[in-house]
């Protein structure tokens, strides 16, 4: 069975998902900007360290997988209708 279903919606898809991902990427996976400690809450013998580098956590960094997921489906979206269209 063939399913004829307009070209213009896997292209909108595609490109819905590129752009999300993108958006996705570019704002929910930044790295966040360092949490400034007080002496009192570092505490002197707990030896921790004072970070000056941006934190990126597990839910950046799953944001920022998930986001290249999105466009790489995207484009894989787009680029099978191109080829399935040039077929017919």
């Amino acid at each position: 069975m063939q399913l004829n279903i307009p070209p213009v919606i896997p292209y909108a898809v595609g490109a819905m998902l590129v752009i999300f991902g993108i958006l996705r990427v570019k704002y929910l996976s930044a790295p966040r900007p360092p949490k400034v400690l007080d002496d009192a809450e570092v505490g002197e013998e707990s030896g921790k360290q004072r970070s000056t580098a941006d934190v990126r956590g597990p839910d950046q960094r799953r944001h920022l997988r998930m986001g290249v997921v999105w466009i790489l489906l995207g484009l894989f979206l787009v680029v099978s209708t191109i080829l399935q269209m040039r077929r017919r």
